[in-house]
């Protein structure tokens, strides 16, 4: 199950990268010539790959969680199989201390 969490997360991650590099950027030097973009009809193009940015990182987000509670549940399993097994129970009888004897303290009035 981790690895095709993994694998999911991989695609989902270069979809969006894909995505990024393929919308025009929206100020600098390229910006110039947007009005001739929106006149041919591109902006629908910008709309979508906008949408579709933003559902590739939800989706990487939602993946990575799931991953993450995946494999926390999973390693937890993994970390206390067996433990009942491995443990003994011994019990260590406990000697009473002795009372200690207060020290006289001394302090400046004393003197």
């Amino acid at each position: 199950m981790s690895t095709f969490l993994i694998v999911l997360i991989l695609i989902a991650s270069i979809l969006m990268i894909l995505a990024v590099l393929v919308q025009n950027p929206k100020s600098g030097m390229a910006a110039n010539f947007g009005a001739s973009n929106q006149v041919m009809g591109v902006r629908q193009t910008a709309d979508f790959l906008e949408k579709f940015t933003w559902g590739t990182a939800a989706t990487v987000l939602v993946l990575s969680l799931l991953f993450t509670v995946f494999i926390g549940t999973k390693a937890v399993d993994t970390d206390l199989q067996g433990v009942g097994e491995a443990v003994e129970v011994v019990e260590v009888p406990q000697a009473e201390a002795p009372a200690a004897e207060a020290a006289p303290v001394e302090t400046p009035a004393n003197n």
